[in-house]
Protein backbone atom coordinates (compact mmCIF):
# COMPACT_ATOMS: atom_id res chain seq x y z
CA UNK A 1 0.00 0.00 0.00
CA UNK A 2 2.84 2.42 0.87
CA UNK A 3 4.21 2.55 -3.14
CA UNK A 4 0.40 3.28 -3.80
CA UNK A 5 0.30 6.17 -1.44
CA UNK A 6 3.95 7.44 -2.50
CA UNK A 7 3.41 6.95 -5.75
CA UNK A 8 -0.35 9.23 -5.54
CA UNK A 9 1.66 11.76 -3.04
CA UNK A 10 4.35 12.49 -5.89
CA UNK A 11 1.47 13.07 -8.63
CA UNK A 12 0.07 15.64 -6.05
CA UNK A 13 3.41 17.54 -5.98
CA UNK A 14 3.59 17.33 -9.77
CA UNK A 15 6.52 15.08 -9.86
CA UNK A 16 4.79 11.23 -10.54
CA UNK A 17 6.82 8.20 -10.36
CA UNK A 18 5.03 5.88 -12.27
CA UNK A 19 3.72 9.19 -14.90
CA UNK A 20 7.32 9.52 -15.28
CA UNK A 21 8.50 5.44 -15.72
CA UNK A 22 5.33 4.63 -18.53
CA UNK A 23 5.83 7.60 -20.95
CA UNK A 24 4.06 10.53 -21.91
CA UNK A 25 1.38 8.72 -23.51
CA UNK A 26 0.58 7.23 -20.40
CA UNK A 27 -2.61 8.39 -18.76
CA UNK A 28 -2.14 7.19 -14.92
CA UNK A 29 -5.44 7.73 -13.07
CA UNK A 30 -5.31 6.33 -9.54
CA UNK A 31 -8.05 5.09 -7.38
CA UNK A 32 -8.34 4.95 -3.82
CA UNK A 33 -10.46 2.28 -3.08
CA UNK A 34 -11.70 1.98 0.89
CA UNK A 35 -11.76 -2.43 0.68
CA UNK A 36 -9.81 -4.68 -0.60
CA UNK A 37 -12.52 -6.78 -2.01
CA UNK A 38 -13.51 -3.25 -4.04
CA UNK A 39 -10.25 -3.68 -5.66
CA UNK A 40 -10.61 -7.12 -7.22
CA UNK A 41 -14.06 -6.13 -8.03
CA UNK A 42 -13.02 -3.27 -10.00
CA UNK A 43 -10.46 -5.52 -11.49
CA UNK A 44 -12.96 -8.23 -13.10
CA UNK A 45 -15.22 -5.01 -14.28
CA UNK A 46 -12.17 -3.39 -15.84
CA UNK A 47 -12.33 -0.56 -14.42
CA UNK A 48 -8.72 -0.69 -13.16
CA UNK A 49 -6.05 -2.51 -14.69
CA UNK A 50 -3.73 -2.85 -11.49
CA UNK A 51 -4.02 -2.63 -7.81
CA UNK A 52 -2.04 -3.10 -4.53
CA UNK A 53 -4.21 -5.56 -2.40
CA UNK A 54 -3.25 -7.77 0.56
CA UNK A 55 -2.40 -11.34 -0.51
CA UNK A 56 -5.91 -12.98 0.42
CA UNK A 57 -8.44 -11.40 -1.68
CA UNK A 58 -5.91 -11.17 -4.59
CA UNK A 59 -5.82 -15.39 -4.11
CA UNK A 60 -9.75 -15.40 -3.39
CA UNK A 61 -10.22 -13.46 -6.85
CA UNK A 62 -7.67 -15.97 -8.52
CA UNK A 63 -9.87 -18.62 -7.47
CA UNK A 64 -13.10 -17.13 -7.74
CA UNK A 65 -12.71 -16.46 -11.66
CA UNK A 66 -10.42 -20.03 -12.00
CA UNK A 67 -7.46 -18.36 -12.69
CA UNK A 68 -8.45 -16.57 -15.46
CA UNK A 69 -9.09 -12.76 -14.52
CA UNK A 70 -5.88 -11.89 -12.27
CA UNK A 71 -2.17 -12.35 -11.64
CA UNK A 72 0.10 -11.60 -8.89
CA UNK A 73 2.95 -9.38 -10.64
CA UNK A 74 5.16 -8.93 -7.26
CA UNK A 75 5.56 -8.57 -3.95
CA UNK A 76 4.92 -4.93 -2.67
CA UNK A 77 5.08 -5.45 1.59
CA UNK A 78 6.14 -7.86 4.46
CA UNK A 79 5.11 -7.12 7.84
CA UNK A 80 3.19 -4.25 9.71
CA UNK A 81 0.12 -6.20 10.65
CA UNK A 82 -0.78 -7.97 13.53
CA UNK A 83 -2.56 -8.21 16.54
CA UNK A 84 -3.20 -5.87 19.22
CA UNK A 85 -5.33 -6.41 22.59
CA UNK A 86 -6.89 -4.18 25.11
CA UNK A 87 -4.79 -3.90 28.21
CA UNK A 88 -7.73 -4.20 30.17
CA UNK A 89 -8.96 -7.50 29.00
CA UNK A 90 -6.71 -9.18 30.60
CA UNK A 91 -5.70 -11.74 27.27
CA UNK A 92 -1.97 -13.05 27.07
CA UNK A 93 -2.64 -16.08 25.14
CA UNK A 94 -5.02 -17.48 22.82
CA UNK A 95 -7.01 -19.39 25.43
CA UNK A 96 -8.24 -16.19 26.74
CA UNK A 97 -10.40 -15.20 23.35
CA UNK A 98 -12.75 -17.36 24.70
CA UNK A 99 -16.06 -15.35 24.92
CA UNK A 100 -14.05 -11.99 23.79
CA UNK A 101 -14.70 -9.92 20.58
CA UNK A 102 -11.89 -9.21 17.86
CA UNK A 103 -12.24 -6.53 15.19
CA UNK A 104 -11.17 -7.68 11.38
CA UNK A 105 -10.77 -4.92 8.66
CA UNK A 106 -13.35 -6.78 6.86
CA UNK A 107 -14.78 -10.17 6.30
CA UNK A 108 -12.39 -12.57 3.94
CA UNK A 109 -9.35 -9.89 3.99
CA UNK A 110 -5.80 -10.92 4.52
CA UNK A 111 -5.72 -9.85 8.48
CA UNK A 112 -9.35 -11.70 8.84
CA UNK A 113 -8.33 -14.30 7.51
CA UNK A 114 -5.17 -14.64 9.65
CA UNK A 115 -6.90 -13.89 12.77
CA UNK A 116 -9.51 -16.78 12.26
CA UNK A 117 -7.02 -19.15 10.81
CA UNK A 118 -5.04 -18.38 14.43
CA UNK A 119 -7.34 -18.75 16.55
CA UNK A 120 -8.86 -22.36 15.08
CA UNK A 121 -5.19 -23.44 15.00
CA UNK A 122 -5.32 -22.69 19.21
CA UNK A 123 -8.26 -24.91 19.42
CA UNK A 124 -11.33 -21.87 19.66
CA UNK A 125 -14.27 -22.43 17.61
CA UNK A 126 -14.97 -19.56 15.66
CA UNK A 127 -17.93 -19.48 12.84
CA UNK A 128 -18.88 -16.60 10.80
CA UNK A 129 -21.50 -15.47 13.26
CA UNK A 130 -20.08 -16.41 16.50
CA UNK A 131 -18.74 -19.66 17.81
CA UNK A 132 -16.06 -19.14 20.78
CA UNK A 133 -14.56 -15.92 19.75
CA UNK A 134 -16.96 -12.95 17.87
CA UNK A 135 -14.66 -12.13 15.07
CA UNK A 136 -16.18 -8.61 13.77
CA UNK A 137 -15.21 -7.10 10.40
CA UNK A 138 -14.98 -3.41 11.35
CA UNK A 139 -13.70 -0.77 9.32
CA UNK A 140 -10.40 0.34 10.60
CA UNK A 141 -11.68 3.73 11.69
CA UNK A 142 -14.25 2.26 13.86
CA UNK A 143 -12.00 -0.55 15.20
CA UNK A 144 -10.21 2.53 17.22
CA UNK A 145 -13.01 4.05 18.66
CA UNK A 146 -14.95 0.96 19.32
CA UNK A 147 -11.02 0.37 20.99
CA UNK A 148 -10.94 3.02 22.76
CA UNK A 149 -14.43 2.61 24.15
CA UNK A 150 -13.67 -1.24 25.62
CA UNK A 151 -16.23 -2.43 22.86
CA UNK A 152 -13.98 -4.77 21.66
CA UNK A 153 -11.32 -6.71 23.06
CA UNK A 154 -8.62 -6.74 20.21
CA UNK A 155 -8.14 -5.35 16.52
CA UNK A 156 -6.20 -7.91 14.08
CA UNK A 157 -5.22 -5.64 11.82
CA UNK A 158 -2.51 -3.13 9.78
CA UNK A 159 -0.72 -0.48 9.66
CA UNK A 160 -1.13 2.29 10.39
CA UNK A 161 -3.96 1.09 12.36
CA UNK A 162 -1.60 -0.75 14.75
CA UNK A 163 0.26 1.56 15.90
CA UNK A 164 -2.25 4.04 16.66
CA UNK A 165 -4.54 1.32 18.71
CA UNK A 166 -1.34 0.75 20.51
CA UNK A 167 0.03 4.36 20.62
CA UNK A 168 -3.47 6.26 21.12
CA UNK A 169 -5.77 3.49 22.64
CA UNK A 170 -2.82 1.92 24.93
CA UNK A 171 -3.23 -0.97 23.40
CA UNK A 172 -0.66 -4.22 23.86
CA UNK A 173 0.46 -5.44 20.58
CA UNK A 174 0.10 -9.44 21.36
CA UNK A 175 1.45 -10.62 17.64
CA UNK A 176 3.58 -8.65 15.81
CA UNK A 177 3.51 -10.28 12.28
CA UNK A 178 7.00 -8.72 10.90
CA UNK A 179 7.40 -11.77 8.65
CA UNK A 180 3.53 -11.69 6.83
CA UNK A 181 3.47 -10.92 3.23
CA UNK A 182 0.70 -7.83 3.17
CA UNK A 183 0.68 -6.58 0.37
CA UNK A 184 1.33 -7.83 -3.56
CA UNK A 185 0.57 -6.03 -6.95
CA UNK A 186 -2.19 -7.49 -9.14
CA UNK A 187 -3.08 -7.26 -12.03
CA UNK A 188 -5.96 -8.15 -14.38
CA UNK A 189 -5.34 -10.94 -17.23
CA UNK A 190 -6.31 -8.90 -19.98
CA UNK A 191 -3.98 -5.78 -19.24
CA UNK A 192 -0.41 -8.37 -19.11
CA UNK A 193 -2.13 -9.59 -22.26
CA UNK A 194 -2.96 -6.69 -24.33
CA UNK A 195 -0.34 -4.27 -22.80
CA UNK A 196 2.67 -6.57 -21.75
CA UNK A 197 5.06 -4.24 -22.46
CA UNK A 198 3.45 -1.40 -20.43
CA UNK A 199 2.84 -3.84 -17.48
CA UNK A 200 6.56 -4.17 -17.60
CA UNK A 201 7.42 -1.17 -17.49
CA UNK A 202 5.20 -0.59 -14.22
CA UNK A 203 6.75 -3.32 -12.78
CA UNK A 204 10.18 -2.22 -13.12
CA UNK A 205 8.98 1.47 -11.76
CA UNK A 206 7.30 -0.46 -8.78
CA UNK A 207 10.99 -1.91 -8.29
CA UNK A 208 12.58 1.38 -8.25
CA UNK A 209 10.12 2.47 -6.02
CA UNK A 210 11.16 0.08 -3.44
CA UNK A 211 14.33 0.60 -3.54
CA UNK A 212 14.10 4.75 -3.03
CA UNK A 213 11.74 4.10 -0.68
CA UNK A 214 14.62 1.82 1.33
CA UNK A 215 17.41 4.52 0.61
CA UNK A 216 14.83 7.15 1.64
CA UNK A 217 13.09 6.30 4.69
CA UNK A 218 12.65 9.20 6.04
CA UNK A 219 11.20 11.19 2.96
CA UNK A 220 9.22 7.98 2.68
CA UNK A 221 7.36 8.29 5.67
CA UNK A 222 6.39 11.97 4.90
CA UNK A 223 4.98 11.34 1.84
CA UNK A 224 2.82 8.32 3.85
CA UNK A 225 1.57 10.71 6.04
CA UNK A 226 0.91 13.82 4.01
CA UNK A 227 -0.79 11.35 1.61
CA UNK A 228 -2.86 9.78 4.63
CA UNK A 229 -4.18 13.21 5.58
CA UNK A 230 -5.03 14.41 2.14
CA UNK A 231 -7.24 11.27 1.47
CA UNK A 232 -8.71 11.31 5.15
CA UNK A 233 -8.80 15.11 6.03
CA UNK A 234 -6.92 13.99 9.46
CA UNK A 235 -3.31 14.41 10.51
CA UNK A 236 -1.27 11.47 10.96
CA UNK A 237 2.21 11.07 12.45
CA UNK A 238 5.22 10.71 10.36
CA UNK A 239 6.32 7.55 11.84
CA UNK A 240 4.90 4.44 12.95
CA UNK A 241 6.99 1.68 15.39
CA UNK A 242 6.16 -1.02 13.07
CA UNK A 243 6.49 0.12 9.50
CA UNK A 244 6.21 -2.97 6.92
CA UNK A 245 9.40 -3.70 4.65
CA UNK A 246 9.51 -4.16 1.06
CA UNK A 247 8.44 -7.35 -0.26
Amino acid sequence: MRRGLIGHGLTREGDGWFEQRLGTAVEVEVVCLQCRASAMEAIFAGSIDLTYVGPSPAINAYVKSRGEETRIMAGAAIGGSGLVVNASSGIKAAADFRGKKVATPQLGNTQDVACRAWLIANGLKVTQLGGDVDVLPTANPDQLSLFERKAIDGVWTVEPWVSRLELEAKGIVLIDERDTITTVLVSSARFLKEHRDLARKFAEAHAQLTEWIAANPDEAQRLVADELKAETARPWPRSFSRAPGSA
